[in-house]
């Protein structure tokens, strides 16, 4: 999940996959509790009858709009369009490529779109959803391809894509947060990974005691979409939401949501974490980790291959775990989700083709390439199950035993809701805040945006 939405790839920031100037839906395997939703259930398209998409499904050409995934060794879109153009001689696929910044990226798609124009096909940030279907800027999915398809997914993905029981996006590649450890001092002090919060301060403030790490735990406190990320995991580990379930109005001023900030706050009060963590980014909280100065860590999946890069302290010293949760509460904690979708133009001609491009993208040949040859989160479930990618990549092999949960954009204010979010929970790690004031403060807000007094 980055500093801003700034020269990052998009498979890695958290509004994308995970931040990468500092470096962006959900239930475990099993259920998925939407922030914002009172509602365990992961709603999916219910109907079997669908509408006939028009144009040819199996001949002519798109344009796919799509950012960069990777910044070194081979271009997986190329690599994924080659394999889907020998599959389909008929249909020939431009490749389009979108900017890094994805802010820049969703504006220049507005432009685009709204003027009636635009690529046939876009990656997209799986936050954007609502937002562009409340203006017109994507084609419900949901109308032509039936449940069956969005059953193909992991838990949850489908619930994140979806926007007035309608499904927006199908969901292409995922990213969440891991828990990284340092395996020689969990060892070397005869202790196991944590499962719980309350366990992770304990060691660390152990550890910390010996003068073996400067710091217990680091992770994204700063002003930005990150620290939204990081609070939705402690928030919903607690057991408290961001919206209620019809996306009207605030219930993050809750007793729930004052335990989980409290807690964020007293990480930084009792020196596990950084006193400057009100400022740390995924680059720091990166930074720090790989020096060894840290115990523990919480990033993207991006962590464990950079923790392992040359010039590390680190190297061959670190583990990944799913995130823990608090006391009394089913383990494992929550992670957060970022990834990417595909979305259709509403201006396409050859919706077909598009369909039919974007299922084989979503599907078990390309999903597999994803995971393997580029080590990013396949979305398929039955491909991130496969044993030969649960073996390929340490993070992939956590992946499964994992718990997710969606940021509250199901609403076209997602930006204003976040916001909200990321000022306060920060003012409260800077120590300009009380956890109190700041739930008060960020609830008025996001009540203000709803009503569309924010705007």
């Amino acid at each position: 999940m980055r500093i801003k939405e700034t020269n990052r790839r998009p498979a890695k920031s958290p509004w994308s996959k995970r931040f990468r100037a500092a470096a962006f839906v959900s239930v475990a395997m099993t259920a998925v509790v939407l922030s914002g939703c009172s509602s365990s259930s992961t709603p999916t398209p219910s109907s079997t009858s669908v509408a006939s998409a028009p144009g040819t499904a199996d001949s002519g050409t798109i344009s796919w709009w799509a950012s960069p995934i990777t910044s070194s060794g081979a271009d997986p879109r190329t690599v994924l369009i080659a394999d889907f153009e020998k599959a389909y001689p008929n249909i020939k696929v431009n490749l389009i490529s979108a900017p890094t910044d994805t802010d820049t990226n969703r504006a220049t798609l507005t432009t685009q779109i709204s003027g009636g124009a635009g690529p046939d096909v876009y990656m997209g940030d799986v936050i954007w959803p609502a937002q562009f279907a409340d203006h017109q800027l994507a084609t419900p999915l949901s109308q032509y391809l039936p449940a069956s398809y969005f059953d193909t997914f992991a838990p949850g993905l489908v619930a994140g894509a979806t926007y007035k029981d309608q499904v927006y996006g199908a969901p292409f590649f995922e990213d969440q947060g891991f828990l990284y450890y340092r395996k020689d001092l969990l060892a070397e002090n005869n202790m196991k990974v944590p499962t719980t919060w309350e366990e992770l301060m304990a060691d660390s403030k152990a550890i910390q005691a010996k003068g073996q790490a400067q710091y217990g735990y680091v992770f994204q406190g700063a002003s930005y979409e990150g620290a939204t990320c990081n609070y939705m995991e402690f928030l919903t580990d607690a057991g408290g939401t961001v919206l209620n379930s019809g996306a009207t109005s605030s219930t993050v001023n809750s007793t729930e949501a004052l335990k989980a900030l409290t807690f964020e706050q007293q990480l930084v009060t009792s020196g596990v974490s950084p006193q400057a963590e009100s400022t740390y980014q995924e680059l720091q909280a990166m930074n720090e980790f790989s020096a060894g100065n840290s115990v523990f860590m919480r990033n993207w999946d991006y962590g464990y291959s950079t923790s392992q890069a040359p010039g590390s302290a680190v190297i061959g010293k670190v583990g990944v775990a799913p995130m823990p949760t608090f006391e009394g509460q089913k383990t494992p904690g929550y992670s957060n989700i970022g990834g990417w979708n595909l979305y259709v133009n509403p201006h396409s001609k050859n919706v077909a083709a598009d369909l039919t491009f974007i299922k084989w993208m979503t599907g078990s040949d390309a999903q597999k390439t994803l995971a393997t040859q580029f080590s990013e989160i396949p979305t398929n479930q039955a491909v991130r199950q496969s044993p030969d990618v649960v073996k390929s990549n340490a993070v992939l092999a956590v992946v499964p035993q994992t718990k997710l949960i969606a940021r509250p954009a199901q609403t076209p204010f997602y930006p204003q809701v976040s916001t909200a979010i990321y000022t306060n929970v920060s003012a409260v790690l800077s120590g300009s805040m009380t956890p109190a004031a700041a739930l008060k403060a960020a609830e008025t807000a996001i009540n203000t945006a709803l009503s569309g007094g924010g705007l």
